[in-house]
């Protein structure tokens, strides 16, 4: 096929041979086959800001490093400098996400060479060596449902355990590959410890594993991952290895307010109280 314009610089560099066919076209990117020597790898080409319609949302940029305070200024101004810096920062983060699950173990397609707007990273493939299809367009019995709940709850924790949280986790960006499902698409992934959304977005994640094979394993409905793998994080006990019980106890307790207001109360005036013995003093 004729070679698309954002993929010439990879293969005029020979970082690709050829270009073999377009395997699909996603609100964000589009995503090729091509030949990397004997290899067949997957060349992922981001669309530009005004030709996508997937919305970067704040909750998911919250806390997000920028190379210097000029850059950090012209993201928040929404300047054409700041949309491009705030495109390329967007775009890192997939591959940053990438590189950091991939070096944890998390089954991840892994990362060769970004350049452009341009990830270039393993072509997952199923039994047979074709492009591996997505978890929403296989079928599956129950026996399997809950086989790969199992493994991908524990990719959950996995990530988690590496300081990531997908963030958009569900069906539609799982493949379901020769050895098993591969976690995909992570240009929305956010570092757990530096986004006050996190615990939001893991809790969101799990539960849409569960309401997904739910459906196939009624079973799996009753299980609560999410939140004990959070509180496991929280309390400094998150590894790879964890058992989960699938079951977490929530705390119920209803907050006083009006009695945590009355202490401020009480704390405000004792404290006018000193200040005013203090100035009698002077």
């Amino acid at each position: 096929m004729k070679i698309p314009k954002r993929l010439q610089p990879l293969v005029d560099e020979g970082a690709i041979d050829a270009v073999e066919r377009q395997l699909m076209s996603g609100k964000e990117a589009m995503v090729f086959v091509v030949r990397c020597g004997a290899e067949s790898r997957c060349a992922k080409v981001y669309k530009e800001a005004d030709k996508r319609s997937f919305r970067q949302a704040v909750d998911y940029t919250e806390n997000r490093k920028t190379k210097n305070s000029r850059q950090a200024r012209a993201m928040a101004k929404g300047t054409r400098f700041g949309r491009e810096a705030q495109e390329k920062a967007w775009q890192s983060a997939e591959v940053g996400a990438l590189f950091r699950l991939a070096a944890a173990g998390v089954r991840v397609p892994r990362p060769y060479n970004f350049h452009a707007g341009v990830l270039l990273m393993e072509l997952v493939t199923d039994d047979e060596g074709n492009a591996a299809p997505r978890l929403n367009d296989t079928e599956i019995t129950s026996e399997m449902a809950a086989e790969l709940h199992r493994r991908l709850i524990g990719e959950v924790v996995r990530m988690l355990s590496a300081g990531v949280v997908h963030g958009d986790l569900s069906e539609f960006n799982i493949l379901l590959g020769a050895d098993g499902p591969v976690i995909i698409d992570l240009p929305q992934a956010v570092d757990a410890a530096g986004n006050n959304h996190a615990q939001r977005m893991l809790l969101r994640d799990v539960d849409n594993l569960r309401r997904f094979f739910g459906q196939i394993a009624p079973e799996i409905l009753a299980t609560d991952y999410g939140g004990e793998i959070w509180s496991l994080y929280e309390a400094g006990a998150l590894h790879p290895d964890v058992e989960l019980t699938g079951r977490f106890d929530r705390d119920e307790t209803t907050v006083d307010v009006d009695g945590i207001m009355r202490e401020i109360d009480s704390a405000r005036l004792e404290e006018a109280a000193r200040r005013l013995r203090l100035l009698e003093r002077e």
